[in-house]
């Protein structure tokens, strides 16, 4: 099975933020992005492997700066690592200043996908090579990341827990 970069699961769907969309405050439902963050994360997986995809779980989303009405806002979304049938996605959020053009980080999110196949059955994925600063910590972070949900979850034994180990001795 061929390898690849988070690069080749890049998606970015932008769009505009309408009455319809917010709050009292005038500012994006929160579920409203995360619908947004799911969709991108969902086709960054699935542009990965090539293959149908399922959102496992929603492992983290931060919501640091509110979306206003009539906003610009980006998310972009790329594959950080991969593991036997389940893809670790981080999800950046951006807000364009229709004035200036300048773009505000306003949260991030990190989602995780299986692959499956026509039954729902699921299916190997390519392993991603991380070529950037940024793409290497995010795929070292991941590995983190997962012993940490597996551990919580009662899935895996402390003592096989090395990544996590190694940050404390």
């Amino acid at each position: 099975m061929q390898t690849r970069t988070p690069e080749q699961s890049k998606t970015t769907l932008t769009d505009v933020v309408l009455p319809g969309e917010t709050n009292a405050l005038n500012s994006l439902f929160g579920g409203e992005l995360l619908a947004r963050m799911d969709r991108a994360a969902s086709i960054s997986a699935s542009r990965h492997c090539r293959q149908i995809v399922v959102t496992a779980s929603v492992n983290h989303v931060a919501f640091t700066r509110s979306v206003p009405l009539g906003s610009v806002v980006t998310v972009e979304a790329k594959v950080s690592r991969a593991f036997k049938t389940s893809m670790e996605v981080f999800i950046d959020v951006w807000i364009e200043d229709r004035t200036s053009g300048e773009k505000l980080k306003a949260n991030e999110g990190i989602y995780t996908f299986v692959a499956v196949d026509e039954t729902g059955r699921p299916v190997a994925v390519p392993e991603v090579v991380p070529e950037t600063t940024l793409e290497k910590r995010r795929f070292d972070a991941a590995l983190r990341r997962k012993q940490l949900s597996l551990l919580l979850a009662g899935k895996m034994n402390p003592d096989e827990a090395s990544e996590l180990k190694a940050l404390f001795l």
